[in-house]
């Protein structure tokens, strides 16, 4: 199997979710080097300064997910990124103890020696690929270099799902202006609502079912969920005053005008049947919309409702709540919460929802101190 073989293979498989792809490409290297037991790739994130895990495929029945660390509680995957070089460990079982819990459970799962790579975009860190062996010493003569072709389709795998977002935003800015985007969200708005939005999602994931991908998707598009308001005249986005019934009617329109913002850029990126569009497509789309019905453009209600979009929605709603805008103070968060369970008893909010961004108090707290509010 040659290189050029590799590649377009993975062309075919990107119509897949990136979970599938890293199948794929697993059972590929599987085929060269059989003693490549585990492939897996954690991403980090600047805003929050941790690593996650992301993606894997293995030979254990239950991955390791739902993991999250901050990348300076580990010197050696900091070297890693500071020299941007790799790491072969011979034989896990050799390490000093302590062991940290991704190598315990490494061990639990009867690997015995690793390869890992970060992974960098114009310079920047962006995750690691860690390669595992159940047999001591895999790594340790040229599998490592033969390894170098999957460190880079993975590299391409993740970095198509991260520009997906970059390539909406970055045809918005050309359109209109950095100065305008500003005044529609400010940064620190997204930062926070994309954080809410995956403490849910993280809380809802054992009963929908949800892996690290889901949730890291979530949290990467859900900025995007305004994105329409582009569109939007200065005059209307910019009113200070109450908008009248016309202005509201137009103003609502600005869900249909991301989504075909969203269609335009994937369709132009060759990506509109990957799993990873539906739920930017769905962010997009559902923002607005309410568990009855009672929700806009299209009154989606109950099990039409996407859950992504039932998790940006609260997310949305409780920062806006609990910031400071022309016409209101701030209001507590507990202020905030029991509005949410209002509208939870409504019937508009899904309950699991609420219950994960309440049970995340904390976090919530670490959050909204992070990116400039004072809970």
């Amino acid at each position: 199997m040659n290189e050029q073989h590799v590649f377009e293979g993975t062309d075919n498989a990107y119509g897949t979710s990136l979970s599938e792809q890293m199948k794929w490409l697993h059972e590929h290297a599987l085929l060269r080097h059989p003693e490549v037991h585990r492939i897996a790739i954690a991403l980090y994130d600047a805003r929050h300064e941790l690593l996650k895990t992301y993606v894997n495929s293995s030979d254990v029945q239950h991955p390791m997910s739902l993991y999250q660390k901050p990348l300076a509680a580990s010197s050696s995957l900091t070297e890693l990124a500071t020299r941007h070089s790799t790491r072969v460990i011979s034989d896990l079982a050799s390490l000093p103890e302590p062991h940290a819990e991704h190598t315990r459970w490494l061990l639990e799962h009867g690997y015995r020696s690793s390869f890992t790579v970060p992974l960098f975009q114009s310079g920047v860190l962006f995750g690691f690929v860690f390669f595992d062996s159940r047999a001591p010493g895999a790594f340790d003569g040229a599998l490592s270099l033969d390894l170098q072709i999957y460190v880079q389709l993975c590299r391409m795998s993740v970095l198509n799902v991260i520009n997906l977002s970059h390539a909406v935003e970055g045809m918005v800015k050309v359109a209109r202006g950095l100065a305008h985007l500003r005044d529609i969200e400010t940064g620190r708005h997204l930062d926070r609502m994309s954080s809410y939005s995956r403490l849910i999602a993280r809380g809802v994931s054992d009963h929908f079912g949800f892996g690290d991908e889901f949730i890291e998707h979530v949290y990467l598009f859900s900025p995007l969920h305004d994105i329409g308001k582009v569109g939007i005249a200065d005059s209307i986005l910019l009113k200070p005053g109450k908008l009248t019934d016309e202005e509201r009617e137009i103003m609502k329109g600005h869900v249909d005008l991301g989504v075909q913002l969203v269609d335009e850029v994937m369709q132009d990126a060759g990506l509109g049947s990957t799993e990873y569009v539906s739920v930017m497509r769905n962010v997009v789309r559902c923002h607005h919309e309410f568990m009855d019905g009672s929700g806009y453009p299209r009154g989606l209600s109950g099990e039409a409702l996407p859950v992504e979009g039932r998790i940006v929605t609260i997310a949305d709603i409780f920062d806006a709540l609990t910031t400071e805008r022309p016409y209101k103070k701030p209001w507590s968060n507990e202020d905030a919460l029991a509005e949410l369970h209002r509208m939870r008893d409504a019937g508009k909010l899904d309950p699991r929802c609420v219950a994960a961004l309440e049970d995340s108090g904390d976090e919530v707290r670490a959050i909204q101190q992070k990116f400039g509010l004072n809970a």
